[in-house]
């Protein structure tokens, strides 16, 4: 079970470890939030969800690049 945590982990946009750093709460805390509420809203947090880890790609690409390009 630990491998299957692990691996989702790694290849999940980190979307509640983002917020979970950004409001001092617990990531588990806000993943079994997204969990319930997707049951309750029909499916509205997973299209939040998604669209908040292309943002958080978008960004750590934004950074990557901008630092990359003054690094003389």
């Amino acid at each position: 079970m630990k491998g299957l945590v692990v691996f989702l982990e790694q290849r999940s946009f980190g979307v509640c470890t983002y917020l979970g750093e950004r409001f001092g709460v617990s990531v588990a805390r806000i993943r079994l939030f997204f969990i319930y509420s997707s049951f309750l809203a029909v499916g509205f947090p997973v299209i939040f969800y998604l669209l908040a880890g292309i943002v958080l790609d978008v960004r750590n690409y934004v950074k990557r690049t901008h630092n990359s390009l003054f690094d003389f």
